[in-house]
């Protein structure tokens, strides 16, 4: 929208900056639409998303029907638009040197972009079958990191701040995995566990004690 579509208006020489810097930010997805709340007629709008133009009916109601404890700001609320696009939308209500209501600005944000990415996000997020674990038996390295890894998730502490109860948990489930069977084992549980070989090579004596005393 340029000087000469805008017009003479003090209120939209003065707003148009800040709608455009808007739109500069959000575009091509905000619409910012600048109001007169005495004629209840659009003085200015910025990278429009339907026919309306300046000087149609805002359509805005009584200002004074709003709630005053709101300190001039409403929203986000939701707009729907013919084209079945969802829209989050901001008003502020603009006021002159003597508190007076000079303009009211609205910026709607259209939402389906966000609303496809949320979808292709939920989609990977998406629960999953268990493993097929015959495929996984003689991987022992990869069954190293799948328990440490499942132990780190249901924890909610990473292995940096693992406990020796924890870390003998850990082992001990790798333990009964067979794990230590493999000759080469002991260094790669070592490394996953951010512990030295002698660290488990002992919590591994624990707890085969352990079970044995049971």
């Amino acid at each position: 929208m340029g000087d000469a579509e805008l017009g003479q208006d003090p209120r939209v020489r003065m707003w148009a900056p800040v709608c455009q810097a808007v739109v500069l930010l959000l575009g091509p997805y905000a619409e910012v639409v600048l109001h007169d709340p005495a004629t209840d007629r659009v003085l200015g709008i910025w990278n429009p998303m339907t026919a309306r133009q300046r000087g149609d009916p805002s359509l805005l109601g009584e200002l004074d029907a709003l709630d005053p404890t709101k300190q001039d700001v409403y929203g986000p609320y939701e707009k729907v638009l013919a084209d079945g696009r969802r829209l989050s939308s901001v008003s502020a209500v603009l006021r002159d040197a003597g508190g007076e209501p000079s303009a009211v600005l609205c910026i709607n944000l259209d939402r389906t972009p966000l609303e496809e990415a949320a979808a292709v996000l939920a989609g990977f997020a998406a629960p999953t079958v268990q493993r097929p674990e015959p495929l996984f038996e003689q991987d022992w390295a990869d069954r190293v990191q799948h328990t440490v890894g499942s132990y780190v998730r249901e924890s909610g502490r990473p292995v940096e701040r693992f406990g020796r109860e924890d870390r003998l948990l850990v082992v001990g489930r790798l333990d009964e995995a067979g794990v230590f069977a493999v000759r080469r084992a002991t260094p790669v549980v070592a490394a996953a566990l951010k512990a030295s070989r002698s660290t488990v090579y002992a919590l591994l004596a624990e707890h085969r004690d352990r079970r044995t005393s049971s």
